[in-house]
């Protein structure tokens, strides 16, 4: 393929991780357990009742991981700090084997071009921490921001980029609303609360951390499509888009929460908000982390149904192999959307998670995997049309270098560039891998 127009020389090119997803050893060297570990130990939680003890066994073989990555030409690594390896309990003393563990990462990645770009929450909760409320508790965003003070005094002179928290529409909704992920608490619309902590830990956060770099947030975003063009409908697709969208950006960027009247939600989410909270959440970002896997069609409720919307099927496009729709332009529509929204209040955007789950299988030691390619393809040209509209996105980070533990789907979803037989660990370059080397390559020539 040709190299997508109007990407700058500056823009990074990089790939996205999660610690739990991909760390393993989840019992060594002092690290604690999360809200992951306890969840994955109930039957019935994750699919095929897998585990993460070993995962891609990245905390033993992440040099073998940075050579993959040299081997792409990445100019950046996003991936998660687990909060269990470096304060066990979620507060007090430190341990240092955690942070060794991410000193020598760094270091290895420095020492091949590539900048760390660490998350520094993406949902493994240390379990004492949920014990005591998790993130419906309010004293969690003071712990996060402990954490974040501790992990930027240890690596602060080497990190240049850093990411708070990790889609907490998500880990809202699914942890703590409907509870498919963990802590598996089933709330709905009581889990509002826990949207207003997670804010705060990242605004308490954020002064310590721009002490060393730049500060983001990865939010997951989507454009919204009303069903039909009807006022119900209509309606539905904006409850929805403040739901999943305005709820995490708006109160960053315009320091106000979104008008949630359609789900009988007062201005103060149930009186979690205090006097100075908004001005705390939004400090001004450095730059804002974008997730984005496709769009969202909603349609007016039926009766009974609880909320104020029910998701419609986007039909007529290709579908991952996790029923997904395939939606390219969506990403191009997202970026236009948030530049005509928040104007001269939007930071420059970094797409910090973008990525396929195809079924994969190797064959005489290949993988050809060209579903992800197109998929892949499709979203760049997306954002270079953005970028051509005006938009300031600066970089990529595509899900995710090596097939890992999906969450709830354990390993049976497949989003890598390089297939990882898990029972050997075996890794195996994908097609996909090649031609993100090629492109990078070509872009940065």
């Amino acid at each position: 393929m040709t190299t997508p127009p109007n990407l700058p020389q500056s823009f990074v090119w990089g790939v996205s991780s999660a610690a739990f997803q991909v760390e393993g050893a989840t019992a060594e060297d002092g690290r604690g357990p999360s809200i992951w570990d306890t969840f994955t130990a109930k039957p019935g939680t994750i699919r095929g009742g897998h585990t993460a003890e070993t995962a891609c066994d990245h905390y033993h073989r992440y040099a073998e991981d940075v050579a993959l990555m040299a081997g792409l030409g990445l100019t950046g690594y996003r991936f998660s700090i687990a909060w269990p390896r470096i304060q066990p309990d979620g507060r007090g003393p430190v341990n240092p084997k955690g942070l060794a563990f991410y000193d020598r990462l760094v270091d290895a990645l420095l020492d091949n071009g590539i900048a760390p770009t660490p998350t520094l929450f993406h949902w493994d909760l240390p379990q004492a921490l949920e014990d005591d409320g998790g993130w419906l508790n309010r004293d969690t965003a003071e712990r996060f921001a402990d954490y974040a003070a501790v992990t930027a005094d240890a690596l602060g002179d080497r990190v240049r980029r850093w990411i708070t928290l990790n889609e907490p529409f998500v880990h809202m909704v699914w942890g703590y609303g409907t509870g498919e992920h963990a802590p598996g608490r089933a709330l709905m619309l009581e889990c509002l609360p826990v949207a207003h902590h997670q804010l705060l830990g990242h605004g308490l956060a954020a002064p310590r951390l721009r002490e060393t770099g730049e500060v983001l947030i990865a939010n997951n975003c989507t454009p919204v499509w009303a069903a039909t063009d009807s006022p119900a409908d209509r309606a539905a697709a904006d409850a929805y888009d403040a739901l999943h969208n305005r709820l995490f950006l708006d109160p960053i960027l315009l320091g106000r929460y979104p008008d949630l009247s359609a789900f009988g939600a007062s201005d103060d989410l149930g009186g979690s908000v205090r006097s100075g909270d908004l001005e705390i959440i939004s400090t001004p970002l450095d730059a804002l982390g974008v997730n984005y896997y496709n769009p969202s069609r909603m349609a007016a409720p039926s009766a009974g149904a609880g909320l104020p919307f029910e998701e419609a099927p986007i039909d007529g496009v290709p579908r991952t192999a996790f029923d997904w729709p395939v939606v390219p332009d969506g990403l191009r529509e997202l970026l236009v959307l948030l530049e005509t929204r928040y104007g001269a209040k939007l930071p420059p955007i970094y797409v910090t998670e973008n990525g396929c789950s195809v079924a994969d299988e190797v064959v005489d030691g290949r993988v050809d995997d060209a579903d992800r390619i197109d998929y892949l393809d499709g979203h760049i040209r997306a954002i270079s049309d953005a970028i051509g509209q005006g938009v300031d996105v600066r970089g990529y980070f595509t899900w995710t270098l090596t097939d890992n533990f999906e969450w709830a789907q354990g390993y049976h979803q497949r989003f890598g560039l390089v297939h990882v037989d898990h029972g050997t660990q075996v890794r195996t370059p994908k097609a996909s891998y090649a031609w993100y080397r090629d492109l990078i390559a070509a872009q940065r020539s």
